[in-house]
């Protein structure tokens, strides 16, 4: 298995479509990131969530980004409705890319996700993003719309138990939820580890890259 290195990465555009989705699926990668390069910039971007869900999305950036130049733009399109506000999610995309024109890594969900928000903006990010390393993530959930990913990114087992930490302390509104544990959590990342010979892993697709026998790019 051929490894590439996200050390030098300056700078990301994180896309969500609910707060705490980013967090769920990429958590460890943020946390990761933030410790291997200091003065990481990070452009955070959800379209949806009240003015308490925002606000926990926030508090968490800081929290698995410590260090980090951080903006937002976070958007109050209704939840699970996005696919019929298509103009608007694909304008909050564009708006992204314009803000943050030089991001290295731009991250998403996975284009195979059974959730029609998370599904339209995996389907959106790369008819802009041309010129990024584009990673899509995975979230656990009820639809079980888990499969085979191609990218991965282990884990410490410090920096695995210290996600779902923060994950915990990050998102109170989501502790009365029937799947919002530590063995979902650390289960999926145990699994993914198990795929790459690594106690924890986080999953990713990324469906084009392009390949230096130089350090630019940082990846």
């Amino acid at each position: 298995m051929l490894g590439f290195s996200l050390t030098g990465v300056r700078s990301m555009i994180a896309v969500g479509a609910h707060p705490d989705d980013i967090e769920i699926a990429a958590g460890g990668l943020l946390l990761s990131l933030a410790e291997a390069n200091p003065g990481l910039r990070v452009h955070y971007v959800l379209c949806t969530g009240s003015p308490e869900r925002q606000a926990e999305a926030r508090a968490a950036a800081a929290a698995f980004l410590p260090g980090a130049e951080l903006t937002f733009a976070l958007h109050d399109l209704p939840d699970s409705r996005l696919p019929a506000h298509w103009n608007a999610t694909k304008n909050i995309v564009h708006e992204a890319a314009a803000t943050f024109p030089g991001a290295q890594l731009v991250i998403c969900p996975a284009q195979n996700d059974a959730h029609q928000d998370h599904r339209l903006l995996a389907e959106l990010a790369p008819t802009v993003f041309r010129d990024q390393l584009v990673l899509h993530y995975e979230i656990p959930k009820w639809d079980g719309d888990l499969s085979r990913r191609n990218t991965y990114l282990p884990l410490t087992d410090e920096i695995a138990r210290r996600k779902v930490e923060l994950l915990h302390a990050s998102f109170p509104s989501q502790k009365g939820r029937d799947w919002w544990d530590d063995e979902v959590f650390l289960g999926l990342a145990r699994l993914r580890g198990m795929e790459c010979r690594s106690r924890y892993a986080e999953a990713f697709d990324c469906n084009k890259a392009s390949l230096t026998l130089g350090s630019e790019g940082g990846s």
